[in-house]
């Protein structure tokens, strides 16, 4: 098989957002997650004849919030439409939907066109009982009706996506976006947060889209991105191979990294969409997008620009710190404690401090942020040393405290000038004469041997300059 060099993809995302409203989206019965099945359910949400739905005021206004933090059109007048198919999970035997009239228009976040984003009721739950049927080792699948009518907002993104790599990476975004909105929980793991991907490829240079397959529901962006690799693969293969992409919806097993077949890719009309007769037009009164607006945080893309314009941070620090909204408000935390140095700040928050918590939040570590602020400001006055520090920061991260005290305590302030640290580079050089003797003739990255013994001795709390003028000194160089 080719490496497939030759070929690029091209990728949309389809997001569907469960709006943290405490109803549903078209009844009273309240939200919840892990109550006992179909204990949140009434005549409305249930599809039962007679029960008529009533629009959720709050979904409305996340959706407009959504729409200007997407920097989508919003659009004077939407409607809802019924989105038909017959499915176990769906009671009524259409979906609440929005068609040709969404709420938010054409968009845009980072590099990412929106394409739209409109509200939706979410369908029930269906899980898949194996080994319990009549039959002896038969399945059955049975329905929890409490998610039934759960307010959604589907996100759906141009076929911007170059790669898997950059589908992760937006969806972070995305997700800090929506996080930091307070709209949703985004919580992929109980499904607040679902992500389909639809996948093609092309010939490199060509404008031309290919055909599309849909990887449905993944629930981790990791598993997203592996999916997305394996797809793309598949789909070189066959093509190289004689064959032709299908339109289909897939499914992707994490567990073998292989992907199956689930049914053809239904299209637009297959749905026989039609405007809801039982629901008003939503239109946008000036009050209803003042109050959207009033709400809106700094957003993640904003942060990051703020980061790089006020505080000189690079990029990458930056988008982590914005992406990362967690990381992002202990590095001001600590930036308020001292802010003298930025970067330096934010280079040992996001390497040393994270290198040690790994993904948890700092703000629930041992260190707090005065300490890391207070632990570089002993690195910029040359009380410590790098080695050092590191090893202040390791006692800070499993038993917290103040900086200054556990340098104290070890014994671990820098060693400058003076007779001691004169007579630990003097035994440094009595231990290598052959380094000595290159440096005579002078080679001076011998002087890299001398310097390491130097930083054991002193377990790393001698100044690295001050050792290099003392071994000049003492050989008369």
């Amino acid at each position: 098989m080719s490496s497939g060099a030759a070929w690029e993809p091209v990728i949309g995302l389809e997001i569907h957002v469960q709006l943290k409203t405490r109803t549903k989206m078209f009844c009273g019965c309240e939200l919840s997650f892990g109550d006992p099945p179909n204990t949140h359910t009434c005549a409305v949400c249930l599809g039962l004849p007679g029960a008529l739905p009533v629009v959720n005021a709050q979904a409305i206004h996340y959706a407009l919030m959504v729409g200007m933090a997407l920097d989508c059109e919003l659009a004077p007048r939407s409607i809802f439409h019924r989105k038909n198919y017959f499915y176990p999970d769906l009671p009524k035997g259409y979906q609440i939907s929005q068609y040709d009239i969404p709420i938010c228009g054409p968009g845009r976040l980072g590099d990412v066109r929106i394409h739209r984003a409109h509200l939706e009721e979410d369908a029930a739950k269906l899980v898949h009982v194996g080994g319990s049927g009549r039959i002896q080792g038969a399945s059955e699948s049975v329905v929890d009706f409490n998610r039934g009518g759960t307010p959604l907002v589907e996100i759906v993104t141009e076929p911007d996506v170059a790669s898997a790599a950059q589908a992760r990476e937006w969806l972070t975004l995305l997700r800090t976006t929506l996080r930091q909105l307070g709209v949703s929980d985004v919580n992929m793991e109980e499904g607040s947060l679902r992500c389909d991907a639809n996948v093609s490829i092309r010939p490199v240079g060509s404008d031309a889209l290919g055909t599309k397959t849909e990887l449905k529901n993944m629930n981790s962006f990791r598993f997203l991105e592996r999916g997305v690799d394996a797809e793309i693969a598949r789909q070189i293969a066959l093509v190289e191979s004689g064959g032709e992409v299908e339109q289909e919806t897939l499914h992707y097993d994490p567990a073998t990294g292989t992907i199956s077949s689930l049914r053809s890719k239904e299209e637009a009309h297959d749905y026989r969409y039609f405007p809801e007769p039982d629901l008003v037009p939503i239109v946008l009164e000036e009050r209803m997008l003042e109050a959207a607006r009033a709400v809106l945080p700094e957003l993640p893309a904003q942060r990051a620009e703020r980061y790089e314009r006020e505080l000189g941070l690079s990029a990458d620090s930056a988008r982590l710190f914005a992406f990362r909204s967690e990381l992002g408000d202990y590095f001001e935390a600590a930036a308020a404690v001292d802010g003298e140095q930025p970067q330096v700040l934010a280079n040992w928050i996001s390497g040393e401090l994270v290198a040690r918590i790994g993904d948890a939040d700092p703000a629930s570590s041992q260190v707090t942020p005065a300490a890391i602020a207070e632990l570089v400001g002993l690195l910029r006055a040359r009380a410590i040393q790098q080695g050092a520090a590191k090893q202040v920061l390791d006692v800070l991260v499993a038993e917290g405290g103040e900086p200054a005290a556990i340098v104290e305590a070890q014994g671990l302030g820098a060693l400058g000038g003076g007779d001691e640290l004169a007579e630990v580079v003097s035994r440094a050089l009595a231990s290598d004469p052959a380094a000595v003797e290159k440096l005579r003739a002078g080679n001076m990255r011998a002087i890299g041997p001398i310097v390491g013994f130097v930083m054991r001795e002193t377990k790393g709390r001698a100044d690295g300059g001050e050792v290099n003028r003392l071994v000049r000194e003492q050989l008369g160089l």
